[in-house]
């Protein structure tokens, strides 16, 4: 195991969740994580952003991974299983339970076009 010294510096910088459709998945996110995301115009497309004061991203209309993509961890404000709840209502599917490491514990969930997104409860 490497050292956090040892570690590289953190490089991500935005990260993008495609979807189906927009509408659906902006409400599908703010009821997850409690967001009060809108749609806007970012460049050349429409997206819903998200995250502030470090890394954040967006929710944008494309091809979507179906279960197959990376996992986006993304911090819960009030614990994995009151997240887990509100996102089951919504609509999401989960892999395995909830795991502990030593920066917190998470969950694997799949939003409803199978992105794979960790509701991340830090330590």
């Amino acid at each position: 195991m490497t050292s956090p010294a040892s570690r590289p510096p953190v490089t991500v910088v935005w990260a993008e969740i495609p979807v189906r459709d927009l509408a659906a998945a902006t409400a599908f996110y703010n009821t997850v994580f409690g967001w009060e995301m809108t749609p806007m115009t970012m460049g050349t497309e429409t997206v819903s952003a998200f995250g502030r004061g470090g890394v954040g991203g967006n929710l944008v209309e494309g091809p979507v991974a179906a279960g197959k993509g990376p996992v986006i961890h993304i911090a819960v404000k009030d614990g994995v299983e009151a997240a887990r709840d509100r996102a089951a209502v919504a609509g999401a599917s989960f892999e395995g339970g909830i795991t502990a490491i030593p920066p917190g514990r998470y969950l694997v969930m799949h939003d409803p076009d199978g992105n794979r997104i960790g509701l991340f409860e830090p330590a």
